[in-house]
């Protein structure tokens, strides 16, 4: 066979060998990508270093007052688990402690525009320099964003207690960082 009929006769089956490919369904696969997500906020974040100031009394004879509590802050959190932590935990410690004063935070329920498995707040606790669970059992979630998105933090201030004698309060003005934290269990 010469070179120029065999190429008419490539040319020619050439379709039937395309169309021979072709059956009554076809597929393809899609890569999909979920990244593992944890991330943690306090909001309003303009006007989220608040300040408490313990009244002196008018009257001699009666103690200091405590600052009204202090409920504007929400903690906002987003959260994308992998198989092998099935839940995650925000906990929350003070980076210094006031000598004679209980800084006390307690977290409400999530309240706002999220989804998703929210965790759950614990009892108010009464923050030291060591972390302690105030969220658990977060799966993938998220709580919305800003002010009345999450949970709203109250924040109290003590003294008197078994842990902030008022025998070791002394006049200052000071400051103490709050640090959440997410966390794998």
């Amino acid at each position: 066979m010469s070179k120029s009929k065999l190429l008419v006769l490539l040319c020619a089956l050439a379709p039937a060998f395309a169309m021979a490919q072709d059956t009554q369904t076809d597929n393809h696969t899609i890569g999909i990508t979920i990244p593992s997500v944890a991330l943690v906020d306090i909001e309003p974040s303009a006007s989220k270093n608040i300040t408490m100031n313990f009244t002196a009394p008018t009257e001699a004879g009666l103690p200091i007052e405590a600052p009204t509590p202090n409920n504007t802050l929400w903690l906002n959190y987003s959260s994308i688990k992998d198989a092998s932590n099935p839940t995650r935990t925000i906990s929350v410690k003070l980076n210094a402690l006031v000598t004679g004063v209980d800084i006390k935070v307690t977290a409400a329920a999530a309240a706002g525009s999220g989804d998703g498995t929210l965790g759950t707040p614990s009892a108010s606790l009464v923050l030291t320099a060591t972390d302690q669970p105030i969220i658990t059992g977060i799966g993938s979630a998220y709580t919305g964003n800003g002010a009345n998105n999450g949970h709203n933090l109250t924040y109290e201030l003590e003294v008197g207690s078994a842990t902030a004698s008022y025998a070791d309060l002394e006049a200052s003005t000071t400051s103490a960082t709050v640090v959440y934290t997410i966390s794998d269990n």
